[in-house]
């Protein structure tokens, strides 16, 4: 009785629902494979890697299903999922296929959602909120692969002058650019030490020592290590020495974190402006002047 007196939009928007959200959790979820762990393995033989930067978790993608979902998805979509997730390191458990399927049965979940309240209480204030819910829900896993990237590059930036002078300190010592570069990823820990890390395993299984570097510029997309990079590939093509380009690069890059940090330290008081108009001062002169004004009033009413 209660099925047939609910109306068909209802009711196929509570079967999205249910069929959305255990597909959403088996698509999204992680799920081991020793294929991928093997591969992982066999990329990580005979380089000592530095911490974080070797086979994390051993998980694999979606199965075909969420391929299928992928297939259904335009191509530009999935390249600039594609250019977020590089960006992002390519986070194990976020590979294009999982996020492709989360993409589109948010959306869906989010749409039944927004059908069935819609249902409940047409209106024109109801339809415009459940179509701005279902384009954020399809929205909402690039969004978060691209605040991770945006703090990747940032840890990047942070991390790419100490890393110089590691390097500069090793070739000054005798070693060779791409043994200083392997020394910095060993000791290093961070997202910088695992590009240097990828960068090495490129050239180690027969890539240009050239396009393994851009590559590693074009995947991070930090414009100090762009630069850098620049420079080296610059400096091996005319036989400029290696230790004045990383130690006049070191220097610009302390330079620049420095700048950097005063920039910031100079928006403080611009940024502290509005919470002061809004919300101190008008506290403030409550406090201040309320009672004031309250016996002003009674005066007056007197």
């Amino acid at each position: 009785m209660l099925t047939s007196s609910m109306p068909g939009p209802v009711l196929a928007a509570v079967a999205a629902v249910a069929l959305g959200v255990p597909i959403l959790g088996w698509a999204c979820l992680p799920r081991s494979g020793t294929v991928a762990q093997q591969a992982q393995a066999n990329l990580s033989r005979g380089l000592d890697l530095p911490g974080g930067a070797g086979p994390r978790s051993g998980r694999v993608g979606p199965g075909p299903a969420a391929r299928l979902v992928g297939y259904l998805t335009p191509r530009g979509t999935i390249d600039r999922l594609n250019r977020l997730a590089a960006t992002a390191g390519r986070p194990a458990d976020w590979p294009v296929a999982k996020l492709v399927a989360a993409k589109l049965l948010l959306a869906m979940v989010a749409g039944a959602l927004s059908l069935m309240v819609f249902s409940a209480g047409p209106s024109l204030l109801t339809g415009l909120m459940g179509g701005t819910v279902t384009l954020v829900a399809y929205f909402v896993p690039e969004l978060l692969l691209y605040s991770r990237g945006q703090e990747r590059q940032q840890a990047i930036g942070l991390e790419l002058a100490d890393t110089l002078d590691q390097m500069t300190i090793a070739v000054e010592a005798g070693l060779g650019f791409e043994s200083a570069m392997a020394r910095a990823a060993k000791n290093g820990k961070g997202p910088l030490a695992e590009e240097l890390t990828r960068t090495l395993q490129d050239i180690a299984v027969g890539q240009p020592r050239r396009d393994a570097y851009l590559a590693m510029a074009e995947r991070t997309g930090v414009q100090d290590l762009r630069r850098f990079i620049r420079a080296v590939v610059q400096a091996d093509a005319y036989g400029v020495s290696i230790a004045d380009v990383l130690r006049t690069q070191a220097q610009e890059m302390r330079l620049k974190r420095r700048q950097r940090a005063e920039e910031k330290a100079m928006q403080i008081p611009v940024k502290v402006i509005f919470p002061l108009i809004l919300c101190i001062l008008p506290t403030l002169f409550i406090v201040l002047l309320g009672p004031a004004v309250m016996d002003i009033v009674a005066a007056f009413s007197d």
